[in-house]
């Protein structure tokens, strides 16, 4: 395999790459701001500028080094070339780039949300000058308000042109530009526009400093205080992948971490800022249920003798209607659930919410109208217990409750927002089944007569699981936070439920235990978080 040397580390390289891709790829660092491997290529920042040497096919494939500074961005990878990084005069541009860099720049670190994270700031450490020359007035520029979750700091601005080149080739919807020449140049959006498209957040996040802000965040949190957990997208079927960062308990902010598999470097603003129901104050906190018809609240034990009783003890038909946003390995338990009270019960997918058509954008992602995480794990869950045929969607569902034929039903919902169909309703009012509902919001059931108990569960990031996405491909994420207090993960309720039936203990809550239960694609095709190696030279730097 051809490799390229970076200041004695070996890259390993394959098909058609730059130094400096190939260097990131086998973890070592060449610095740089305008580069980022989802936008064109424009070598502006000129960070990136190192001594090659290239062996010269004339010349026997003898190293020979190139005359002059190349841009390793620009530069394509050879096959037994090297790069000096920490030759004198690699490391005198870098000098001199961070000094440009640094003559308008404010020294806001101690007050910008970028700090903790800032390529310039980290740059200046490691490729910088300790002292500044410049004893002028700095330029300042305005801050702007540029859509409705973004700010502009054109002042920290360092050109890169990254949020420029994103919305044209990315996003496809050109709000932002360059406008000004020399000291004057900065960016704007054109008059009469804001930045507001579906995938406009992602601006911020490649903004290598704290020009381009996120409204929700700022001044919120320190980055070095939050917690960054391995997540997916559990609000809609794209698959995302996500780093969920959090504080002592609250969620900050999403951002995405890079699968060129399924979303590259990008999220949606509906994932991006979709939690915020995790939080809400409306989210189910006890256990309730039907007393002379009123629910009240009780505790889990009453809740689970009754429900035991009642699930397990009924009349009629049992039906299961698992919800398309719990993890396949809540949804495999509670099928399991459900034939342990009545084996003859009936298995359903919820309710799986559309909102018009996916749609595509210029860079390759995809915004995704299916509203619902994990449709097609549930299924591909629940046929692990039954027949694939006698998995009924929500309208067979609803049609067999409208039947008369079912009198007890376990239901749960874990949807952002209200989601019971006005069919579904009216059949569950209509059929008069005893009817177990878990729920983390208020959904329109339980105001009225239909719900009978009603268990409180947790958000998708109050634990862990796998999703099968619209490409059905499976993937792992593991929780963010602890159950909100009063609440229980669906998958803890099931447990709890079986040992009751069992009369043993139940069993903790382990999904990677359950997948090698349920065997199949869940054994050898989920997908877990992927993680990034980073290496560094033991090089001795050049002092200058």
């Amino acid at each position: 395999m051809p490799s390229i040397s970076v200041d004695g580390i070996q890259c390993t390289f394959e098909g058609k790459t730059s130094l400096l891709q190939a260097a990131l790829d086998g973890g070592v660092e060449i610095p740089h701001y305008c580069y980022h491997p989802g936008l064109p290529v424009v070598a502006s920042c000129r960070i990136c500028l190192a001594e090659v040497s290239q062996p010269n096919p004339r010349n026997d494939n003898k190293l020979e080094l190139i005359p002059k500074l190349v841009p390793t961005c620009q530069t394509p990878a050879v096959d037994g070339a090297v790069v000096h990084l920490r030759s004198p005069k690699s490391v005198a541009n870098q000098k001199s780039v961070m000094e440009m860099l640094l003559i308008n720049h404010p020294l806001d670190c101690p007050v910008c949300d970028q700090a903790g994270e800032c390529s310039l700031q980290d740059y200046s450490y490691r490729y910088g000058n300790s002292q500044s020359r410049f004893v002028e007035a700095k330029l300042k520029q305005p801050k702007k308000d540029v859509g409705p979750n973004i700010l502009l700091y054109s002042d920290r601005c360092i050109m890169c042109s990254r949020c420029v080149r994103f919305t044209r080739e990315v996003s496809g919807t050109h709000e932002l530009g360059i406008f000004g020449r020399g000291s004057s140049e900065q960016i704007d959006v054109f008059p009469g526009r804001a930045l507001d498209n579906e995938l406009a957040g992602n601006v911020v996040d490649i903004c290598p400093v704290g020009a381009l802000l996120d409204k929700d965040f700022l001044m919120t949190m320190r980055v070095w205080n939050l917690t960054r957990t391995a997540s997916i997208d559990g609000i809609t079927a794209s698959g995302d992948n996500l780093s969920v960062e959090t504080n002592e308990g609250k969620v900050y902010r999403f951002k995405p971490r890079t699968n060129m598999d399924v979303n590259r470097w990008w999220t949606s603003d509906e994932i991006r800022y979709g939690w915020k129901f995790v939080h809400s104050e409306e989210r189910f906190a006890k256990p309730m249920r039907r007393t002379h018809g009123v629910l009240e609240a009780c505790d889990w034990e009453q809740a689970y003798r009754t429900t035991r009783k009642r699930l397990g003890e009924g009349d009629g038909d049992l039906l299961a209607i698992i919800s398309p946003m719990l993890p396949s390995e809540e949804a495999y338990l509670l099928g399991r659930l459900a034939l342990k009270l009545a084996p003859a019960a009936k298995l359903a997918i919820g309710p799986v919410p559309v909102d018009g058509e996916d749609k595509s954008f210029p860079g390759g992602y995809t915004v995704v109208a299916e509203k619902a995480p994990n449709a097609r794990g549930v299924r591909r869950a629940l046929e692990r217990l039954v027949d694939a045929d006698d998995v009924l969607d929500a309208a067979a569902a609803e049609d067999l409750l409208g039947s008369g034929s079912v009198g007890r039903v376990l239901l749960t919902g874990n949807y952002p927002s209200a989601w019971a169909t006005p069919r579904l309703r009216s059949v569950l009012q209509k059929s008069e089944a005893f009817t177990v509902l878990i729920d983390t919001l208020p959904s329109g059931l339980t105001e009225r007569d239909e719900v009978d108990v009603l268990l409180p569960g947790c958000t998708w990031l109050e634990k862990e699981g796998s999703f099968e996405n619209h490409r059905h491909r499976m993937q792992s994420f593991e929780a963010a936070l602890a159950p909100r207090e009063g609440a229980r993960p669906e998958g803890r309720i099931a447990l709890e439920l079986l040992g009751l039936l069992d009369g043993e203990k139940a069993a903790r809550y382990d999904a990677q235990k359950v997948r090698a239960e349920m065997g199949g694609a869940f054994l050898d095709e989920v997908h877990g978080p992927e993680g990034d190696a980073v290496l560094t030279s033991d090089v001795e730097y050049v002092a200058l």
